[in-house]
C-alpha cells in the first residue's frame, strides 16, 4: 500500500478537502478489512476534528485500467507514446525522453 497523508505534503487550506475525497482503487483494495484499516490509519495520522470520507466504488478492481484507457485516448497524451519501432531501436532509453 502506497499513500501519503495530506497533512505533510499539501497546502493547509487543501487538507480538509483531501481527507474528504479519498478513493480506493485497484483489486488489492478488495481485500477484506482493507477499507476499515485505511480509515483507522488515516484517523490515527490526522487531526481529531478532521472529516474523513473514503469511497470504495464496486468497480474499483478495474479502476486503473479505466483510468489508463481514458488517459491513452486523450489527444495531448499522443505525443508521449513510444512506438514499437522506437522502443526496438533505443530500448528502455526510449522511455526517458524529455517530453515524457
Amino acid at each position: 500500500m502506497s499513500w501519503s497523508i495530506p497533512s505533510k505534503k499539501s497546502d493547509l487550506d487543501l487538507r480538509p478537502k483531501l481527507y474528504s475525497q479519498i478513493v480506493l482503487a485497484g483489486g488489492s483494495t478488495l481485500t477484506p478489512g482493507f477499507g476499515d484499516r485505511m480509515l483507522y490509519e488515516v484517523r490515527s495520522r490526522s487531526p481529531s476534528h478532521t472529516r474523513i470520507r473514503i469511497s470504495a466504488p464496486p468497480e474499483r478492481m478495474h479502476s486503473a485500467y479505466v483510468g489508463g484507457s481514458i488517459l491513452a485516448s486523450l489527444a495531448t497524451f499522443k505525443n508521449m507514446w513510444v512506438s514499437r519501432a522506437e522502443y526496438e531501436e533505443k530500448g528502455a532509453n526510449a522511455l526517458h525522453r524529455s517530453e515524457l
